[in-house]
């Protein structure tokens, strides 16, 4: 028998959504939750093994030392923002269980591990990138000195293993799905632009696109972009449907969904029997006709990375698109009845005030469906996190505050961190408060009985931090607004 193993997205920050599934850990003003989808394939390798996901399903820290004590395996996934905490909690649970063996994967441990390993005595090894056969192999009894990709301490020095190759055969992990079948509560999982209930998986690893801040293709899934053959995830889906008739909505939450057009449009052929409604990411790159393949497939909506309404800034961060692309893309969604969610991002290089205004101006032009608006964050493994290094553009190491919530840690020369913070709260202010924004929100209040609960808990939430980080903000310096426009603030991180 393995090591009974215990596979765990550690409690947190209240709301915190920091690991094993969401690409920029923050605590969320509107509670969210991604599916810690990287921790289910391993969890679904070992027998006798359980994924424990503490912060949607609520599990405090002392109720985790107490699970963590009937297991001899800890696999804890971490991230930057977390990993404080994180190490406090390994600490007591390993005083708690002293024959415990625990091992941190994820991003932050990929990038620092030997940093991270010194932080922290009570963590037996660190899994480097891809993590999925380190930690199964260990359990199964292979002496770490022969598993690749792992770095551990012997005799005060650090060892770091050759790397391990990346995993290509796809269909050889588990169905995530059925993971979570036996080990979560999908109730638990709100994200607010997706219907609830919803299941997250993924049916690609790796990103080619190079996009400079992108924290998973350079830490965790790499570039090179594989696939799950478009049968196995059918198969996967097909299952996944009769399991959860309550779901309203699958969501493919892979770093690229639809890079590939002809993978994209024969996976569609597969998906349109099933008759089920999902949603996925998407490049602004994507042609009218993968997507209106997509919608005809059931797909309802795209997380679209826009990031920036300025060319130069889009050159800068190497995203391979253009506005001109991004203007067609989205009014070819609109045309097709695809709704958006679009995220932006601010403070990337070559950021100023000005081009704030011009990046609000262009999502008020686009006028998606619902926005997210991130403050720039330069993760350790980064281009961006190198290039704000070496030009002496970061300020303090805190990327949260102490709940959580994002803070800017990159300034430039006429634009202070808190001027860059200050314009996200804008942001959101100057999009959701317009008339067609607003008479959209109640559109759907009114004509959509099964979300109006949740979309009036929502709004709750919203004005309640709208006013707290009003008064928060309102004697330090703001940016210029851009003429004739509101410069009120509020801060909602999703």
């Amino acid at each position: 028998m393995p090591l009974k193993t215990l596979f765990l997205n550690p409690p947190s920050f209240e709301n915190f959504d920091g690991g094993a599934g969401s690409r920029w850990p923050a605590t969320r003003e509107i509670e969210s939750y991604w599916y810690p989808v990287w921790l289910a394939y391993p969890a679904g390798m070992l027998e006798g093994a359980r994924l424990l996901d503490a912060p949607p399903h609520h599990v405090s820290g002392d109720e985790t030392i107490k699970i963590a004590r009937d297991y001899e395996f800890l696999v804890l996934f971490t991230s930057t923002p977390g990993f404080p905490g994180d190490i406090r909690l390994a600490k007591a649970i390993k005083s708690a269980n002293s024959n415990i063996k625990i091992a941190f994967v994820g991003p932050h441990v990929s990038v620092l591990p030997e940093k991270s390993l010194r932080d922290c005595p009570e963590i037996d090894f660190v899994c480097r990138r891809e993590f999925d056969y380190s930690v199964v192999d260990y359990a199964k009894g292979k002496p770490l000195q022969e598993i690749p990709g792992v770095s551990f301490l012997q005799d005060g020095k650090v060892v770091h293993n050759p790397d391990s190759p990346q995993l290509q055969d796809l269909d050889s992990l588990p169905h995530v799905t059925e993971i979570y079948k036996r080990d979560l509560d999908v109730t638990r999982y709100n994200v607010p632009f997706l219907l609830h209930p919803f299941v997250s998986l993924y049916t690609t690893r790796g990103c080619p696109a190079q996009c400079t801040f992108c924290l998973w293709p350079q830490t965790l899934s790499g570039h090179p972009w594989r696939k799950r053959s478009t049968d196995d995830v059918a198969r996967e889906m097909a299952k996944a449907k009769q399991m959860w008739p309550e779901v309203k909505e699958f969501f493919f939450d892979d770093d690229t969904f639809n890079i590939q057009k002809a993978r994209t449009i024969e996976l569609c052929a597969k998906l349109k029997p099933l008759g089920l409604t999902w949603s996925c990411t998407s490049r602004v790159t994507t042609d009218y006709e993968t997507l209106k393949a997509m919608k005809e497939a059931g797909c309802r909506l795209l997380i679209v990375g826009y990031e920036s309404g300025d060319p130069q800034i889009l050159k800068n961060i190497k995203k391979g698109a253009t506005v001109e692309r991004a203007r067609q893309f989205t009014k070819d969604c609109h045309k097709l009845g695809l709704i958006i969610h679009g995220d932006f991002i601010l403070g990337l290089p070559g950021e100023t005030h000005q081009t704030i205004n011009n990046t609000i101006a262009f999502a008020k032009e686009l006028d998606v469906e619902t926005i997210q608006v991130s403050v720039a964050h330069a993760y350790p493994g980064t281009e961006l996190y190198d290039y704000a290094v070496k030009n002496g553009f970061m300020v303090g190491n805190k990327m949260v505050d102490e709940g959580g919530h994002q803070l800017a840690h990159i300034q430039y020369p006429g634009l202070p961190a808190d001027d860059i913070l200050a314009a996200v709260h804008r942001f959101y202010d100057e999009y959701y408060f317009r008339p067609r924004a607003v008479f959209r929100i109640l559109k759907k209040a009114v004509f959509d009985g099964s979300e109006r609960k949740r979309l009036y808990k929502e709004a709750r939430t919203f004005l309640k931090l709208r006013a707290a980080r009003n008064k928060m903000v309102k004697n330090k310096p703001q940016p210029a607004a851009s003429s004739g426009e509101p410069a009120g603030v509020v801060s909602m991180s999703d």
